[in-house]
This record gives C-alpha cells, structure tokens and sequence, in this order.
C-alpha cells in the first residue's frame, strides 16, 4: 500500500486545514508604519476584539489602572486567551552530570543536580527555578545521541537503569519539576530486533512494520523530506525506507499493529510517572518525501496524533505533549494543536528573537505572535500553550550565533522569559556556552567549573568549542553580579512573581522606537508592559494608552539598568528591561 493512502482526518481537522485564508489574514505583515506610529495598537483584525476582560477588583499587586476616568479599563465583549505555563530546561543525559566517573552523564547525575535547576523552595534564589525538565533520549541506542532506539521499554546503560528513572522522577515531582521524555516513534534504530528480523525473514511479523519498497511495489526514486537524499536503502536484495539515514529505518504507520505498540509504549513510560513527552520528527510519520508534503499528507499525521493523544488521556489526561514540527508556517503547525499536542515548539519565533537580539533591533515578534495566537486558539479550541525558545540540540547554539556578547545573549534571555508559553531552555544556555556544528559540537559537556575538576564533570567529548571561553560555567557564574545566570534567575523568577508574564495573553505595543520591543501581558485579572531597550545606548519612548484604555503608571519591576519614568516618558539604560503597571 502507497504511504500516501489516506486515514480520514476528522471533520474539525479538515476545518482546521481548510483556513488557510484566514490564517493568511491574521498573520498579514505590517508596514513600519504600524509597527511605529501612533497611540492605538496596530492592526488587529475586525473579526478579533483586541481587548481583554479584566476584573473590576484587581489582585493585589496586579497594578491594573483605571482609565482616568474612574472606570475600570476592561473591554466586557473581549476575551484573554490565558496560556498557563512554566518555564522547561532540556537535558542531552550524556553531557549533562556524571555520578559514577565514567565520563558520562547520566540519570543519577541529573538527579543530584536537581538543586540547582529548582530546590523546590520558592524563598532560595540560588537555583534557576525551572519547572520541568526534557530528557532528551534515554532508551537503549548504538548512538551517542539515542535517536535511534533499540528497546524502547528499558534504558540506556550508559545513563543507568528504570530505577534510576523512577528515582528521578519522584525527586523531581518532590521539588514541583515536571519530567518530559523524548519519544522517537518515526523510525527505529537498524539495530532495533524488529528490524532484523524484518530485514533476514520476508515472512516475519515484523516485516510490515517497516516499508519496504518491493514489498509494497513502490519506486525505489524521490527524495527525503527531511532533506538526506534518497530515502531508500538497500539491504539482502530490498529497499527499506529510512528518511533521515540509513540506520534509522521508517516504521510503517499504515500497519495498526504498528499504532497499536507505539500506543502502548507511550502508556507504558506515562505508568512509571512521566508526564509527557517531546514527539521527535512528528510531522515525518507520513512525510516522508519532498512529493509527499500536502495537507492530506498532514492530515494523515494529525489523525495518529490525535490516536496517540487519546490513548495518553486514558492513563493521564493532563500529561504534556509537545511535537517538533519544524515549519515557520503557523498553519502547518497548528493543525497538530487540534486535539494533539499541547504545543507545537515555535521555530519561527527562535529566530526571530536571536535576529532581534544580534540586530539590536525589534522585529515585530509581538506583533505576529499575537495574530498566530488568534489562529492556534481557534484551531485547538482554545486549548494550546506555545513552546517556545531560543535554540536546541538541532541548531548552533545562541551563545555562538550572538558572536558571543553576552549583553546580547541577556536581551535574548529577557524576550524568551517575558513572552507567552512554555520556554524551553537548551543546557548550558544560561551559562553562555558556545557551540557549532557538527551535532558534537552543539552537545558538548555542561560546565560546572572553571577548570573542569568538579567529579561529575562528563568528559565523553572534549569540548573544543568551549575550550577557550573563560566564565561560561556555573561556579564561577553562581553570585557573580550581573552575569548570565544570575539573569536567568532574575528572570525566570520574576515570570513566577508576576502572573501576567507567566501565564498571560500578548497585545502588541507599538513603541515608535525601532531599537525598543514593548508588548502587554494580560491575564483576566492583571494587565502588565514589557519593554526591552535592545540597544546598547540608553533610549526614550513616549508611552500611550493600551488595551482597554489602561494608562501605565509604574515601573513593577527592571532587569538590567534603572529606567525613569516621568512626563518626558520612559527612559531605559542599555540592554534593560522593565516592567510597567
């Protein structure tokens, strides 16, 4: 059977699909006008209220401010599409801490480092206070990076065993954190049993698990989705299909056996106490070549997606699931936010804030993401939270893309951790580590100390990219006024205090300064704005009224400098970031 027979979508799913155009006018660009000018925010379409409601009996300490004319600034006929969130910190095992001198990072390692991502108590600041940790892959691998997985009911012995699994997480869960684990269901490893036997036996139970081209009478031709070439490969007169490599081979997911296991491994690792999972390559379940990229063939995706999540939800409802979709397109990556996943991590907006970051400049990222947020509520519901961040396992790290300037490196930090949805922070950004491609490259130890003597430093790479790249570990970081870490803290700690930053919706603020982003964060009960100085000079903006006619008043908070506000209006110090009331 062709991969490109169809499992009828659902009818919500086809809706979902079929608004394009609407997407296309929700998601329109500016002109620098908009972006710039004037005292009334720019561009909201007819079809949205732009307004929140906002409680007539504030919360103490929300700072929401009457209109001046006695009147509480709410809007009855708009709403606040609220994401509750927390902030997520991704952990590479291998490189992370190890607690039996091998070299290698493992389970017990991150366990005895759980303090210093959150020690659980809310009146110490020496931790970063993350509230949920991604285990990139964990299960049996002959690779290094795990993404081709060779039993997926057991782990890695490099990283230590199911014990060791449930320890962590029962520590983590004593101290609020979340624990999230990678599930690599697209394809296997080629070492993987069923593959195997698959490969040596035509008359294997295991052989339609996977695509064999002869098998199915389809063209050994086309080229990978993903961008490796050619998708098939040849082993004992056959052609499997393998869109990333040749030593990870598809599953076939047109085989319900298939969607029935996968099922049942994801219930499997829910039942020891995860909750949730990052779902790699997930929009390569049927996309497996450049000819296959449609919406029938994301359709197709959606509604395994859909089959998972349902599956999940009879073992834990509330179980977090966020898919790597990597699109810049808001409407390809919305269709998975229907009934799917939780969150779909938003690549667009990474580069746009690194560029903001490197440029000095504001790129409208308040203004997009408020549009592709009306089209993510209408596809899910009202039931999404955005995944955010800056860079990943995937990606040169941002330390490096910034050329290393850590003023710049903090603005990025200050926009990610003041925006809606789930921030995702990749190990040792907060520390300012650098890291190019190859993969190694970008994966290289976390540094702990100066000189590398800690005894769980991991040493299983060298570490060359950081080599030369003096202060970027914890240690010396750790009560360093000013540095990167101690910004990471302020910030995420500040998002925790202030629950409009946390867990509000977004309203683009134009600023009539190019070299200053400002957005409103609004909760139904506390309306607060954010403004970054990108710059590396002090610069002054004339505040006007925003959403619902509130006036801001007063500074709630900075990071960075200490900004002034009076009737020549707002002025911020280089690289600063305030928050107003």
């Amino acid at each position: 059977m062709s991969r490109s027979s169809s499992v009828m979508p659902t009818t919500r799913l086809v809706h979902a699909l079929a608004i394009t155009g609407l997407a296309a006018v929700l998601l329109a660009g500016c002109s620098s006008t908009a972006r710039t000018g004037g005292n009334q925010a720019a561009g909201v379409s007819s079809a949205q209220p732009s307004s929140p409601v906002h409680s007539t009996e504030p919360e103490s300490g929300t700072g929401i401010q009457n209109n001046g004319a006695g009147q509480p600034a709410a809007n009855p006929n708009a709403a606040v599409d609220e994401q509750p969130s927390t902030v997520f910190y991704e952990i590479f095992v291998r490189s992370f801490y190890d607690s039996d001198g091998d070299g290698i990072g493992d389970l017990q390692g991150i366990t005895e480092k759980l303090d210093y991502l959150n020690d659980g108590d809310p009146g110490t600041h020496e931790d970063l206070g993350v509230g949920g940790i991604w285990l990139m892959p964990v299960n049996p691998s002959p690779s290094y990076h795990g993404y081709d997985v060779t039993d997926y009911r057991s782990i890695n012995p490099d990283y230590g065993t199911l014990e060791d699994m449930q320890t962590l997480i029962k520590e983590a869960h004593k101290r609020g954190i979340k624990v999230i684990m990678d599930l690599v269901v697209n394809h296997t490893s080629k070492a993987h049993p069923w593959f195997v036997d698959s490969a040596r036996n035509l008359g294997s139970q295991y052989r339609s698990w996977y695509i064999w081209a002869e098998d199915q009478n389809r063209p050994v031709s086309g080229t990978s989705a993903a961008g490796s070439g050619s998708p098939w490969h040849a082993l004992r007169g056959s052609h499997y299909m393998g869109t990333f490599w040749e030593g990870m081979p598809d599953l076939n997911f047109d085989n319900p056996e298939v969607r029935r296991e996968m099922k049942s491994i994801g219930t499997y690792w829910l039942e020891q106490g995860v909750d949730g999972f990052r779902l790699d390559a997930a929009k390569h379940i049927y996309e497996d070549l450049l000819s296959d990229k449609s919406t029938a063939t994301t359709a197709k995706n959606v509604a395994w997606w859909q089959e998972f999540r349902t599956a999940m939800n009879g073992v834990n409802p509330q179980a977090y699931i966020v898919g790597e979709v990597w699109e810049n397109s808001a409407v390809s990556v919305g269709a998975y936010l229907d009934q799917a996943f939780n969150s779909g991590f938003n690549f667009g907006l990474a580069e746009t804030l690194v560029h903001s970051a490197q440029t000095e400049k504001d790129s409208g990222a308040a203004f997009t993401l408020e549009r592709t947020y009306k089209l993510y509520s209408q596809l899910s519901g009202g039931a999404f939270t955005d995944a955010i961040f800056l860079t990943n396992h995937d990606q040169n790290r941002v330390m490096s893309q910034l050329e290393n300037q850590p003023d710049h490196a903090a603005m990025a930090a200050a926009m990610l951790l003041t925006l809606p949805g789930n921030p995702f922070i990749y190990y040792g950004e907060e520390i300012g580590l650098l890291g190019v491609k190859p993969d190694e490259g970008i994966r290289e130890p976390m540094k702990w100390t100066p000189d590398g003597l800690d005894t769980g430093q991991t040493s299983w790479e060298p570490g060359s990219n950081n080599a030369a790249n003096p202060g970027a570990d914890v240690e010396s970081q750790q009560k360093r006024m000013g540095s990167l870490l101690v910004r990471y803290r302020e910030l995420i700690q500040l998002r925790e205090e202030v629950p409009a930053l946390r867990d509000g919706d977004i309203r683009d603020y134009p600023s009539g300064n190019g070299g200053i982003m400002a957005y409103e964060r609004i909760t139904a009960r506390q309306q607060v704005l954010v403004i970054h100085n990108l710059t590396g000079s002090a610069q002054t903006m004339q505040l006007h009224s925003g959403t619902g006619g509130i006036i801001y008043a007063g500074i709630l908070r900075t990071v960075g400098g200490k900004a002034a506000l009076g009737s020549g209006g707002l002025t911020l110090p280089a690289y600063t970031t305030v928050i107003l009331e």
